[in-house]
């Protein structure tokens, strides 16, 4: 059974950076699609950025530029990089990731994923 555990949320300044990490294990077949959600209070999950297995790595338009999405297989591990923290990034940070490859071969922020995390909390302060 695929399981992903987050960690690496904490509380921050408007301006700061945390990196989150997510350990995955448990599978017999390596998870696709890797990606990361977030979902603050009252507000419906939100995709923030993924990636495939030739690296790319669509992002909302929210976190480009701020944010970066990487995988080392080698540690069975998914991180987010997150620079530049707005009050507006607080939320609930969730991995998560598909059994089966994506129709057409394509990893977007929208295809469905089948493994979640239980979240990492981020709060930036303003």
């Amino acid at each position: 059974q695929v399981q992903l555990v987050e960690s690496g949320g904490g509380s921050v300044q408007s301006g700061g950076s945390l990196r989150l990490s997510c350990v995955i294990s448990g599978y017999t077949e390596s998870p696709y699609c890797m990606a990361w959600f977030r979902q603050a209070p009252e507000k419906g999950r939100e995709a923030v950025a993924t990636i495939d297995g030739d690296g790319l790595t669509p992002y909302a338009d929210s976190v480009k530029g701020r944010f970066t999405i990487s995988l080392d297989s080698a540690k069975n591990t998914l991180y987010l990089e997150m620079n530049s923290l707005k009050p507006e990034d607080t939320a609930m940070y969730y991995c998560a990731g598909r059994q089966s490859p994506p129709p057409l071969g394509l990893c977007t922020l929208a295809v469905g994923r089948d493994y979640w995390g239980q979240g990492t909390q981020v709060t930036v302060a303003s």
